[in-house]
C-alpha cells in the first residue's frame, strides 16, 4: 500500500504530517486519519503541521471521512490540539480544504500558508503548555 500521508512526530509536541502525492484508497486513507488520531494517545497539548504541497485530491468519499474525522474527534482536538497550520500552496488543493470544512467546521485554530517557514512561525507563537489535561 503506498502512504496517503507521512506523520514525523520526532520534534513532538510538533507534528509534521506530509502527504505524499499518492492517490487517496480506502485504506491509506483510513490509515492515515488512524495515524492522526495515534498521534493525541500522550494527552498533551501540541499542534499540527499539515504540509500538503505534494497532496494530491482526495476523493469526495474521503472528503467526506475527513470531516467526519474532525466531527468525531472534536473533543479531543479541543482538548489537546493548540492549532494547527496547513502549507498548500496549491489553490485547488485550498479550495478542497475549504470544502472539508465546509462539511465539518474545524474545531482548532487553524491558518493557510503558502510556504513552511510560514507555518513554522505562526505555531511558534502558539501555547503549548497551557490547559493540558493529565
Amino acid at each position: 500500500m503506498d502512504s496517503y500521508a507521512i506523520i514525523d512526530e520526532s520534534d513532538f509536541p510538533i507534528i509534521r504530517i506530509r502527504f505524499t502525492g499518492n492517490k487517496s484508497t480506502d485504506q491509506n486513507f483510513q490509515t492515515y486519519l488512524d495515524q492522526t488520531k495515534a498521534c493525541y494517545r500522550f494527552a498533551k497539548r501540541l499542534v499540527i503541521i499539515f504540509d500538503a504541497t505534494e497532496a494530491s485530491i482526495p476523493s469526495l468519499s474521503h472528503q467526506k471521512m475527513q470531516a467526519n474525522w474532525l466531527k468525531e474527534n472534536e473533543q479531543l482536538m479541543k482538548d489537546f490540539c493548540a492549532g494547527t497550520a496547513y502549507v498548500i500552496p496549491n489553490a485547488a488543493i485550498r479550495a478542497i480544504l475549504k470544502m472539508i470544512f465546509s462539511f465539518q467546521k474545524q474545531p482548532v485554530p487553524y491558518k493557510i500558508f503558502e510556504s513552511e517557514p510560514e507555518a513554522n512561525a505562526w505555531i511558534n507563537g502558539l501555547a503549548l503548555d497551557s490547559n493540558a489535561i493529565a
